[in-house]
């Protein structure tokens, strides 16, 4: 029963991860439309880009910390 629990707890901590995915294809898409509009911006916009990139994917190593952290502690 206790391991039923870790794995259904493991699993519903990385559902984060899927906000991640669309998080991140929203920064580089909105990152090549604003390129398209400003191309003497580029190194500017780049990064802030690789800014969003990096804080965004911090949260998805939380995520799979978070459920490891499930599996093999309790």
């Amino acid at each position: 029963m206790v391991v039923a629990a870790k794995l259904i707890g493991a699993s519903i901590s990385t559902i984060a991860l899927a906000g991640v995915g669309v998080g991140i294809g929203q920064i580089f898409g909105s990152l090549l439309i604003s390129v398209s509009r400003n191309p003497l911006e580029s190194d500017n916009l780049f990064r802030f880009a690789i800014l969003g990139f990096a804080l965004t994917e911090a949260i998805a190593l939380f995520a799979l910390m978070r459920s490891f952290l499930i599996l093999f502690t309790f």
